[in-house]
């Protein structure tokens, strides 16, 4: 016969386990068999050991015989429900043991304490970031109002923004928007239309605004977008351009209505236009008393005035250098894909200078003389012909390109020269590229004086440029 079992007993009644073999009268008078149980012993051969096993515990769990009483019955209830099972003598019955009060206010207080210490840490996280934040922002801040001061002097305004504001009116025109933010038409007080363009997803320390004041605040081209102004007022900050009334060049190149090619895609108008391009390039290398590198040209980035004629906008990107600095180094590669030279990719096929705004160009050419945006051949299946590829076959067998139709032997002749230099343009090797100077030219020369280039994206040896 075991201890009494405490789940079952109290002050004055105790249960205890006995072996079913024993007989009756071992027990008290008083006692009587409440239910059969199972222990969870394994491993005992004789049944006999059962004592003495449960005598060597100081706790165990009973399994109770499920269907053979009320009790168990009772008590398997109990179990699923997970609380303890009691009998109670005077009842006759058994019954649930409700949980200890006291389990609730510790599970309860143990909650409300985690929960506390989650919310401490978060305040504490919160707050050291708010401290950096503020802090990052106004290394920031100093290091632009520095620059501003030092080569901001120019005849570029600056403008509050509440200016700006008023400017936009309350930027409700939407012109379109671009990689660092929203485009909105405005007017200044004397009734000039302006773009305004709000910075919004500005890249580190605010590169992006540096390099836009740092570059056409201080030049002024034809063919370069003009900067009329600017805000800077902690994190808002905003460029005022000129305003552009035919929007980009994109916008007329992939073009399916035809009254935009009769517009603006016919010969004489394509070669003044990539002309004009040209020369804005051929400026920012060597007209500026530091070179300006774009690393970003491509057909959205050239605006068209009243009269069609382009200007190289977006300067987000730009990088200036010494004139008589042939390689610079970046940490990464800039532009638009589709338009990147290969040497911003890896530095195996040259270094990193103005021929690779040079790349861009040729690009934007092919593009505007086919009407189709180039595709590399790397992600592109494997049936579709690379766009330079297949305009150097056409190029070399004599065949009219696409936009040239029914037109003047003069006006084809226009369209084979714009291509012939954009694939002098695209050469891998930036060796075998020619400068902007180079460049215009070859566009304003004949074209039989023109050689042919090497085939497209197939590295070759130097070739001189004609």
């Amino acid at each position: 016969m075991a201890s009494p079992f405490s789940c079952l007993s109290n002050a004055t009644h105790f249960s205890y386990l006995v072996n079913a073999k024993q007989p009756v009268y071992v027990l008290p008078l008083n006692c009587r068999v409440i239910s059969d149980v199972v222990l969870p012993i394994l491993g005992s051969p004789e049944l006999w050991q059962l004592e003495e096993e449960a005598q060597r515990f100081y706790e165990m769990k009973v399994c109770w015989y499920t269907g053979s009483s009320s009790v168990a019955f009772n008590c398997t209830r109990c179990e699923q429900d997970g609380r303890p099972c009691a009998f109670s003598s005077q009842r006759n019955q058994t019954f649930c043991v409700p949980h200890p009060h006291g389990s609730h206010v510790k599970i309860i207080a143990a909650t409300s304490s985690g929960g506390a210490f989650v919310v401490l840490v978060l305040m504490v996280a919160t707050a050291l970031y708010l401290s950096l934040k503020t802090r990052y922002n106004r290394e920031i801040h100093l290091k632009v109002e520095m620059f501003l001061n030092t080569h901001g002097k120019s005849k570029t305004t600056r403008y509050t923004f509440a200016e700006v504001k008023k400017m936009a009116r309350r930027f409700k025109v939407n012109l379109g928007r671009g990689g660092y933010g929203s485009v909105y038409k405005g007017e200044l007080p004397n009734g000039v239309p302006v773009a305004v363009k709000m910075l919004e997803n500005s890249i580190g320390e605010g590169q992006e605004f540096i390099n836009e004041v740092a570059t056409i605040g201080l030049i002024h081209h034809t063919n370069i977008v003009r900067l009329l102004g600017y805000c800077y007022e902690g994190t808002r900050r905003a460029l005022i351009y000129e305003f552009m009334p035919n929007e980009s060049l994109e916008k007329y190149i992939f073009s399916r209505d035809s009254n935009i090619f009769q517009t603006l895609l016919v010969p004489e108008k394509m070669l003044d236009i990539a002309l004009g391009i040209a020369r804005g390039m051929e400026y920012l290398h060597q007209g500026c008393n530091q070179r300006i590198l774009h690393f970003d040209i491509k057909p959205h980035n050239i605006l068209l005035d009243y009269n069609f004629n382009p200007k190289i906008s977006d300067f987000g990107l730009a990088k200036l250098c010494a004139r008589d600095q042939s390689i610079i180094t970046l940490t990464a590669a800039r532009g638009t894909m589709g338009y990147i030279a290969p040497e911003l990719y890896s530095r195996n096929f040259g270094g990193i200078s103005h021929k690779s705004d040079v790349y861009s160009f040729g690009m934007l050419v092919l593009e505007m003389v086919s009407g189709r945006r180039n595709s590399d051949p790397r992600t592109e299946s494997q049936n579709e012909v690379y766009l330079p590829e297949c305009i150097y076959e056409e190029v070399i067998a004599g065949q009219d390109l696409a936009l040239t139709g029914d037109t003047a032997e003069e006006e084809k002749e226009k369209v084979r020269k714009l291509a012939t230099v954009a694939l002098w343009c695209i050469q891998w090797n930036p060796k075998n590229r020619p400068s902007m100077t180079k460049v215009v030219n070859m566009l304003t020369g004949r074209f039989q004086n023109l050689q042919m280039p090497p085939g497209p994206y197939v590295p070759s040896e130097n070739h001189a440029i004609p």
